[in-house]
């Protein structure tokens, strides 16, 4: 195929700091060019309280980071003629529901909400809505109907489409009033760069709508209005304004509309993938395969399955992130687990050594030298040097049994645990989050036959890969691309673009293979299935602990005590 024959399309992701296009050549998968942008707004600290677990993004930082990587990509390939772009795909990080007007427009973006946090995109670690998540999961078990939480793991997350749009409705009655309906994320972009108006008739995402908006066919899309309704009336109505038919990520969201044409460059014969979720998205640009786990490892994890109908059926994995049909591969079922908190509880114990020393006047370029450091001191220390055991539960837990009231806890200090000890700890305790992962997985009868990681800590660190392959006692393949989850949204958009027939040959064609396999150690596999044992009785002490305090309290408020 000549150079002016080729096909090229653009995978767009979305993450929680950045967004990043990739240009990909659609007949080997060449990553042609890429870009990165980090959302300005974000990156000040704008709109969000971590203290609160507030988490809020303005849609201009997205809009700016989908305009400029594009520009970006196209700029630093020349030699692509634009024509040659067939298709874009969008992912993007989720559950992260924003509210519209009637037009489909944020309301961060009309006036009078510019700054109204309520009015922005609730950003999927945003831990507001715990309150509304646990009504929700109660009303599921006890209003008498079905349990609407069944094919979500039985368990709904604060971090979930409904549980936000509860809590913003309760506590911004302005917000409540302007909202015509909500968007997710993903939905949105595709919305945008179609130049659609009317949201009645726009194809919303199967992967958001099924993993975290209890949309399901057993019952017809969405949970029905007499369930929304005993939560808020105003559930009830919204119902009516949302959707009820749901497509897949290998579908046709539209065109690319003039506007957004001329902005790029590109023509308008582009075509627009229905949008999905980043990690379903890198699960693809791994080349998943049934059962086989894919981890995106980045601030959290998400962990990725597919099976065969006939493997999953009506079988619900209890305590996991929703099993939908076609989130991930259309014709399996995608079933979604992960951590709330991975890298993120290595910055965390990061942060609470640096702030001493920003205090005492010390370089950026020492406090970025503080994990590194400790790496190569903890990969000297031997495996059975684990007096110290802890829990990753410092931004709750999402899978298995999502509560995101859980915290983190350390046990077995004594005067010889020092800072590469505790680190140890800390990276051992990421790594028994993933095989409480993988247990329930094959406990409820999806057996876990390979792991493959990507993304930014299965890049760059070697000690967590190996105490993750040593704690799950299985080897883990590391994908080569540093961008899966773009490459994923590449090769849906060349079966969008009509390159491929089907995701699974665009994945044959365009994947990048792996670049590292890291096998567990015999040896460090048998202690390490004594220290899980350690692990796990913690984290049952802790949870239960939690939850005496918090029934204590409830009974406080309501005059028992």
């Amino acid at each position: 195929m000549s150079a002016n024959q080729k096909k090229y399309v653009i995978g767009m992701d979305y993450g929680s700091d950045s967004c990043r296009a990739l240009l990909v050549d659609t007949s080997n998968g060449e990553e042609v060019a890429t870009s990165v942008h980090y959302y300005q707004r974000w990156k000040e600290g704008k709109y969000c309280n971590a203290s609160a677990n507030q988490f809020r993004q303005h849609p201009l930082d997205y809009l700016e980071g989908l305009e400029k990587t594009i520009k970006e990509v196209l700029a630093q390939a020349p030699n692509v003629d634009p024509q040659s772009v067939e298709a874009i795909s969008v992912d993007t990080t989720g559950s992260t529901p924003v509210a519209v007007n009637e037009q489909g427009i944020p309301l961060a973006l009309v006036p009078g909400f510019e700054e109204n946090p309520n009015a922005m995109f609730l950003l999927w670690k945003d831990h507001t809505a715990v309150q509304e998540a646990d009504e929700i999961n109660h009303l599921a078990k006890t209003w008498g109907g079905v349990d609407f939480t069944k094919y979500e793991g039985g368990t709904y997350s604060s971090e979930w489409f409904w549980s936000k749009i509860l809590h913003v409705i309760r506590e911004d009655q302005e917000v409540a009033q302007a909202a015509h309906s909500w968007l997710e994320h993903c939905d949105w972009i595709p919305y945008v760069l179609t130049g659609a108006s009317t949201l009645a008739d726009f194809k919303r995402s199967r992967c958001a709508a099924g993993h975290k908006a209890m949309w399901h066919p057993d019952w017809n899309g969405l949970p029905e209005k007499a369930f929304l309704s005993q939560l808020d009336v105003r559930l009830a109505e919204l119902r009516d304004r949302l959707f009820e038919a749901t497509y897949t990520a290998d579908d046709v969201a539209g065109s690319l509309c003039p506007e957004w044409a001329e902005k790029l460059g590109l023509s308008t014969d582009v075509k627009i993938g229905v949008g999905t979720f980043d990690a379903h998205s890198g699960a693809v640009g791994g080349a998943i395969t049934a059962n086989t786990l894919v981890k995106v490892m980045g601030t959290s994890t998400c962990d990725m399955v597919v099976g065969s109908y006939e493997e999953v059926g009506d079988k619900c994995v209890r305590g996991i992130c929703g099993q939908v049909d076609g989130s991930i591969l259309p014709g399996m079922v995608g079933l979604e687990a992960g951590q709330s908190g991975f890298g993120d509880v290595l910055a965390w114990f990061k942060n609470v050594l640096a702030w001493p020393m920003r205090q005492s006047g010390a370089s950026e370029a020492d406090i970025d030298a503080i994990i590194p450091n400790l790496t190569a001191a903890a990969e000297k220390l031997a495996v059975e040097d684990g007096q110290v055991v802890a829990l990753d539960w410092v931004n709750g837990r999402r899978t298995p049994d999502a509560n995101q009231l859980l915290k983190g806890a350390i046990q077995g200090l004594s005067m010889g645990t020092d800072a590469p000890r505790l680190f140890k700890a800390m990276v051992e305790a990421i790594c028994f989050g993933s095989k409480a992962i993988v247990d329930r997985f094959e406990s409820e009868g999806v057996p876990v036959n390979a792991v493959v990681g990507m993304g930014g800590v299965a890049k760059k660190s070697r000690f967590v890969m190996q105490t993750l392959a040593d704690i799950l006692n299985k080897p883990i393949q590391v994908v080569t691309s540093h961008q899966a989850p773009a490459l994923g949204a590449a090769m849906y958009a060349a079966v969008v673009g009509g390159v491929y027939a089907s995701v699974g040959e665009a994945m044959e064609h365009m994947s990048s293979g792996f670049d590292k396999v890291y096998q567990p150690i015999p040896s460090n596999v048998e202690f390490y299935q004594q220290q899980y044992e350690r692990y796990y009785a913690l984290g049952q002490f802790v949870e239960s602990s939690i939850k005496t305090e918090n029934e204590q309290v409830s009974s406080v408020e309501a005059g028992v005590l």
